[in-house]
């Protein structure tokens, strides 16, 4: 609370779910983006953005009845019907279609945030960023092993201690929804409920089936289904192909499968990180095969990225089939699990290096040294507090509150003798360096 005028103000506060960043907030975002960046350029992938704001129609009918009630509608003062974006992949389906002059396949990459009227607590944000990738214009299951390799290769960046990427297909779904004797077209209603399993449990699921109408029969089959889970993908698929066998879409479903892990052998993946899960549904709508799905035990965020094949969307925009496979990283969850885990330590800010100013008579050297640095593509802060009120223990107090890992004083002696006492707050060791070997001894230090 402030105190204003004799009177009790509230602080001013951002919508929930909705957050500001502090620069040591953003210097941790912007280190795990650098990270997850260097993956998919490392792979081949290319950075496009798209607006914010999206025409209603774009984005209508893409998500789900439950989908479609959690994005932001508004009207412009024209009486245009737009929607906040909420997520990248429709974006992107209505991007393809406007540039076919772009060559496919096409491999992007888009780090941008998305909006969704949701209920905000742990893990679940109003606003939050998604790191997408995506192939468009690849049929070939090639295309969603190397997905899984990317998926796999960014959580193995960010050095995860433990993580996981389930993999199921919707082509999966639709073989249990027909072995179930479902009526044709429930394969999305099955979908939808098997989405709950992780929030709301079996329990939650066979609730949210009971409008189909199951057997008891099939009531075993369904649960039979959803606890099958292996690293060993043929053990999994021959206990399911069993309890599938007889539905019309079982043969391509398993062959798909099959074809999908076989392109898998040859990324450099632990066995033990891939797991083949038939609980795992992805409740969107436009999902067509192959799904996959990360998450960090322990971390109590639920999934941290998600995705699949979706050879239908694009079709919507341009008129023609156009297959494509993508996943999307969820980086505040990221972020919630580094907080949550102390999975990695990080600088508090960018800057490197602190320029003391000593006195007066000083001056010319102090910028000297901030300007040559910055030239040699140091990040340098060179102290622009008050000195005559400010010295030498409130400038290093100023490092050591932003973190700050070297800090220059150079006094009249230093330079008369054209050198500088480099401070290493950490330790609190001080060396003294001459002005010419400098930059190769903070090379140096900032590599260890």
């Amino acid at each position: 609370m402030l105190q204003s005028g004799g009177k009790t103000e509230s602080t001013p506060q951002v919508p929930r779910g909705m957050h500001d960043f502090t620069p040591e907030e953003m210097h941790k975002r912007n280190l795990i983006i650098e990270k997850i960046k260097k993956v998919f350029s490392t792979y081949g992938y290319e950075p496009i953005e798209t607006p914010a704001l999206e025409y209603w129609e774009t984005l209508s009918g893409k998500y789900g009845d439950e989908g479609e009630k959690l994005i932001y509608r508004l009207t412009d003062r024209g009486g245009r019907e737009l929607g906040l974006r909420y997520d990248l992949t429709v974006p992107l389906a209505r991007f393809a279609a406007s540039h076919p002059e772009i060559p496919r396949p096409f491999k992007r990459y888009q780090i941008q945030p998305v909006w969704r009227a949701d209920k905000p607590q742990r893990g679940r944000f109003r606003e939050f960023y998604q790191c997408d990738f995506d192939i468009v214009g690849s049929s070939s299951l090639a295309a969603d092993a190397e997905i899984i390799a990317v998926l796999h290769d960014s959580f193995s960046s960010l050095a995860f201690a433990d993580f996981k990427i389930r993999v199921n297909s919707r082509k999966l779904i639709r073989a249990l929804a027909e072995k179930l004797n479902l009526a044709q077209g429930s394969e999305l209603l099955l979908a939808r409920a098997l989405d709950k399993l992780e929030r709301d449990g079996l329990e939650g699921v066979l609730k949210e089936t009971e409008s189909l109408g199951l057997s008891s029969q099939m009531l075993k089959t369904l649960k039979d289904f959803l606890s099958i889970q292996s690293a060993d993908f043929e053990n999994a698929l021959s206990s399911a192909a069993g309890l599938l066998r007889d539905a019309p879409s079982t043969t391509l479903a398993f062959d798909e499968m099959r074809n999908l892990f076989s392109f898998l052998k040859h990324y450099s993946i632990e066995k033990e990180r891939v797991l083949l899960d038939f609980s795992l549904a992805r409740g969107l709508d436009y999902y067509t095969g192959p799904i996959f799905e990360a998450v960090v035990p322990g971390s109590g965020v639920g999934s941290v990225a998600g995705g699949g094949r979706y050879d239908t969307l694009l079709g919507i925009f341009s008129k023609e089939d156009v297959p494509a496979t993508g996943a999307s990283l969820g980086l505040d969850r990221i972020v919630t699990i580094f907080e949550t885990l102390k999975s990695e330590t990080f600088r508090k800010s960018t800057v490197e290096i602190l320029v003391t100013r000593f006195s007066n008579e000083t001056e010319e050297y102090s910028y000297k040294l901030a300007n040559t640095l910055r030239r040699s593509g140091f990040s340098v802060d060179l102290y622009l507090g008050d000195i005559s009120k400010k010295g030498l223990r409130a400038q290093l107090g100023y490092a050591q509150q932003k973190g700050i890992p070297f800090v220059l004083i150079a006094g009249p002696d230093e330079v008369a003798h054209n050198k500088t006492q480099l401070k290493i707050m950490e330790t609190g060791e001080q060396l003294e360096i001459p002005f010419e070997s400098l930059h190769t001894k903070l090379k140096e230090l900032l590599k260890t």
